[in-house]
């Protein structure tokens, strides 16, 4: 069985066609979740799933699971799967490969003929990227009873939309009530979203683990003033006290390599004057570590900081912690699986912890949960120019095809 492979003329070309739907003028890709494209998108990968001879499966936050029978269908199936809703400015690659490279493992197995014990699923769920409706990895984190079906079906857009509504609209709000679907174990396919393979030129990321992140916003409260006629001294300039907590936050981030990570990303200066001293600064803190102890000292040396700044600048400087994910290490069994598969196959490879979430953090929560992943041309992503490599895609999806082999068990 080692030398079993997927089809990757057939991957490639599945995505290429998938990535038309909402294509964009710079070559990529805009499918907002629950828009009329996310169901053009959704109708024609359930087609697929269909045509390979799967059941369909909808719940009632429209995540879907295409399910291939095993030889034993008592058992939970060994489940790999994304998402298919992009960015405002997506490529064709962030979700849509890892639900497509579940496909083409399903029609690989129908190709050679090959059962399983367990089934095999393909999921793709609803709202991972968060860019229309908030919270984001929405249907996964419903599955999941990180928040409740009324809170994401209560979500709205700009245009004060629901997910409840939009969901009936496009035709995929289903019936089963969400994880009641079992799961015996999960695999998730990801270009990487970084540089990291790509700068060591490796062909499969081997994810131990996702980083956890604390977010926050800050507001620093000083005292508007002419720029001209008031002495440094007797300033109360909220931006200069600002930029000391933002170097302290990129300082902390450095204290703890390899993984402590530090951003300033976004900064609003009031009232924003070129001769006028600024009166209030608003900005988000993003810290993020793997280790959960070493992520809460960040946060404990932050917040001591800013005390002590408080106390040394004498304005009012308030922190609120908006958000919050522990770091979510992977079932070693799992992770082993996708270890030994790469070996099998004899593909360069190296550990890769995942900075950014993913629908598998939440499919960890109900069972173990690995994931793959492969470079991505200057690791770039969330953006049109979002680029893979067809030889990568297809090396991922062949260890993704083994290591589900190995959970399932080829009859």
């Amino acid at each position: 069985m080692s030398e079993m492979r997927i089809n990757g003329q057939r991957l490639w070309n599945a995505l290429m066609e998938l990535a038309q739907i909402g294509a964009t003028a710079k070559g990529g890709v805009k499918r907002l979740a629950l828009t009329d494209l996310d169901k053009q998108g959704r109708d024609l990968v359930v087609g697929w799933g269909r045509e390979a001879g799967m059941s369909i499966t909808i719940d009632q936050i429209g995540n879907v699971f295409m399910r291939r029978d095993g030889t034993n269908n008592a058992l939970p199936p060994v489940m790999t799967g994304s998402h298919i809703d992009t960015q405002p400015t997506g490529g064709k690659f962030d979700g849509n490969y890892g639900v497509l490279a579940g496909l083409e493992v399903v029609r690989t197995l129908n190709d050679l003929g090959i059962r399983t014990e367990a089934p095999i699923e393909v999921a793709f769920w609803t709202n991972e990227e968060g860019s229309r409706f908030v919270p984001v990895m929405m249907g996964s984190g419903v599955f999941c009873g990180a928040f409740s079906l009324e809170t994401a079906y209560a979500a709205r857009d700009t245009e004060g939309k629901s997910v409840g509504e939009e969901l009936a609209r496009i035709g995929y709000l289903g019936d089963q009530v969400p994880g009641d679907h079992p799961i015996g174990a999960y695999f998730e396919t990801h270009i990487e979203q970084g540089p990291v393979l790509e700068d060591a030129d490796k062909v499969i990321g081997v994810v131990p683990a996702v980083m956890g992140l604390s977010w926050y916003d800050c507001v620093v409260q000083g005292m508007e003033a002419h720029a001209g006629p008031t002495p440094m001294g007797l300033r109360k300039d909220a931006l200069q006290v600002s930029t000391r907590i933002m170097q302290e936050v990129v300082a902390i981030a450095n204290r703890y390599p390899p993984y402590g990570r530090g951003t300033v990303g976004m900064v609003q200066v009031f009232p924003n004057s070129r001769n006028v001293i600024p009166g209030e600064v608003k900005f988000s803190i993003d810290l993020r570590n793997v280790n959960e102890q070493l992520l809460n000292t960040m946060h404990e040396e932050m917040l001591a900081f800013i005390e002590q700044t408080r106390k040394d600048s004498g304005l009012s400087i308030s922190i609120e912690r908006v958000s919050y994910y522990p770091p979510c290490p992977f079932h070693p069994e799992c992770v082993d699986a996708v270890r030994n598969a790469t070996a099998k196959l004899g593909y360069s490879t190296m550990d890769v912890v995942s900075g950014a979430g993913h629908d598998a953090i939440y499919a960890a929560r109900l069972a173990p949960s690995g994931m793959i992943f492969v470079p991505c041309k200057d690791g770039i992503s969330h953006n049109e120019i979002e680029d893979a490599k067809a030889e990568h895609l297809e090396a991922g999806c062949n260890v993704l095809l083994h290591a589900m082999l190995e959970r399932a068990r080829v009859v």
